[in-house]
């Protein structure tokens, strides 16, 4: 009789907590900003009900660990969603939600347009300082398969709204010695004191490096200032934010996450060769470091 009460109690008390809330329902636009539907973060639960749940499934694993899956193609301790947080689910994080719709699209940095599979390999050989994928093969199939579950049937030429990355006061002037000092109170704890990350006690990476041979290379993205900038102050960092979902940032001004990128950006790194093709129409950006 006891062990019936308290099963009663239990569940009065936690009914509300023993499923995951519903996310809320994000707006989807059309090309001209107009309300047309609406968009829910599918559960991973869901990817099983898909008639090619296996290639999703690989292409979420590729994501999640592709220093440790593709040891040939990547050339650091880097994986696709070190960048990519929580899945590729998260607004102001470079979500994947509006991947498989954006592309092909002209990049300024290349001077033409690409295709989704172009820009992966481009991630590939700038962020994680490796070797393209062969674009028919199984791994990277399954990755676009992956992005092109989480868009849900949104229709080409329509968008989620969400960012892919939040805006940054890029007037203001980098101070890298107050980022240094940001960084090892902020950052050092996780990435550690001198950048090189931190593993777990099997070896792979917990915490990806910012700098050194294992970091991503001169040509990234995120070798950028303004552009880590984005990154830091809307994503990092997510061990000082108490609220999920992790990956969460908030916690820094836009000075704060400038002066701090200023620092890390500007660390030695890898260099990359390919560099010479980049931006060949022009508009080279001011942060680029070549």
């Amino acid at each position: 009789m006891a062990i019936t009460a308290a099963a009663g109690i239990f569940a009065l008390t936690h009914q509300r907590t023993l499923d995951a809330p519903v996310n809320d329902a994000i707006a989807i636009l059309d090309a001209t900003g107009a309300r047309i539907g609406d968009y829910r973060i599918p559960p991973d639960s869901s990817i099983a009900q898909e008639p090619n749940a296996v290639a999703i499934m690989l292409g979420k694993r590729l994501l999640n660990e592709t220093a440790r899956l593709l040891p040939i193609n990547v050339g650091n301790g880097l994986n696709c969603n070190s960048c990519h947080m929580a899945q590729g689910k998260l607004s102001d994080a470079n979500t994947y939600i509006n991947t498989s719709n954006f592309y092909p699209a002209v990049m300024p940095r290349a001077g033409r347009a690409v295709d989704l599979v172009t820009r992966i390999n481009g991630c590939f050989q700038r962020s994680m300082n490796g070797k393209p994928l062969a674009e028919d093969s199984s791994e990277m199939q399954a990755m676009v398969a992956y992005m092109d579950w989480l868009r849900q049937d949104v229709a080409k030429g329509a968008r989620v709204a969400v960012r892919n990355a939040g805006p940054i006061d890029d007037t203001l002037i980098p101070d890298p010695e107050r980022g240094q000092a940001i960084y090892a109170a902020q950052c050092a704890s996780c990435h550690g004191a001198n950048g090189q990350g931190m593993k777990d006690q099997s070896g792979n990476y917990i915490f990806p490096p910012l700098w050194g041979d294992e970091s991503f290379n001169i040509g990234a993205g995120m070798a950028r200032t303004y552009k880590a900038a984005q990154f830091v102050k809307y994503a990092m960092p997510p061990a000082m934010n108490l609220i999920p979902p992790l990956g969460t940032g908030g916690v820094l001004s836009d000075q704060d996450a400038v002066d701090v990128s200023e620092y890390f950006t500007h660390m030695p790194r890898p260099d990359f060769a390919g560099k010479v093709h980049d931006w060949p129409t022009g508009n080279k950006p001011k942060d680029a470091r070549y």
